[in-house]
């Protein structure tokens, strides 16, 4: 039974934010459909449609970052998706701080938790999406938003979770539970 096609069944997803810059232009892209593909080498993946003003810059620059940002900035997430770099410059519009970074890729935002740095190594449509691999060239991080594990400290920092329809939800970290599957 196929019914609606919205799909929401999936989410929870994590929330992020895709930045791109080229020739002078740079934008910002909310997405909840990306990856870590690969741990060697580091492939990330952001599905990104050929619609989305995006889209052009993301593939003439061959690089992005993938922004991860705290569930108290899922307003400005939700900005960056609803509307289009062809009608503002959402950092301008928005108030989006960079970190100044002169050799960066892409725009790595103040505002993240942490953040990748991609080099784009390959391309492949998927129905109406292009998926875009990139090689994590370097990883950004607030060392105190993870613990010495490098898991993500829900103590201090709770992520942007998207749970469809413009609706975004957090962490309890009175939640979680190791589970040893036995």
């Amino acid at each position: 039974m196929v019914g609606d096609t919205r799909l929401y069944e999936f989410y929870p997803a994590v929330a992020a934010v895709l930045t791109v810059a080229h020739e002078g232009r740079k934008n910002a892209m909310a997405m909840a459909w990306h990856s870590v593909l690969s741990f060697d080498p580091p492939l990330y993946g952001a599905l990104v449609s050929p619609k989305r003003f995006t889209y052009g810059l993301l593939k003439a620059a061959g690089a992005y970052a993938v922004n991860f940002l705290p569930w108290e900035k899922a307003d400005l997430i939700a900005r960056v998706g609803r509307h289009s770099g062809r009608d503002v410059d959402k950092f301008q519009a928005f108030g989006i701080e960079e970190v100044p970074m002169p050799d960066a890729l892409a725009p790595i935002l103040r505002d993240a938790y942490a953040a990748y740095e991609c080099r784009v190594v390959a391309v492949h449509t998927v129905g109406d999406h292009d998926l875009f691999v990139g090689e994590i060239v370097r990883v950004h991080r607030r060392e105190e938003a993870f613990t010495p594990q490098l898991t993500l400290d829900l103590e201090r920092v709770r992520p942007a979770l998207y749970i469809g329809a413009d609706l975004y939800v957090s962490t309890d970290p009175a939640t979680v539970r190791r589970h040893r599957g036995r």
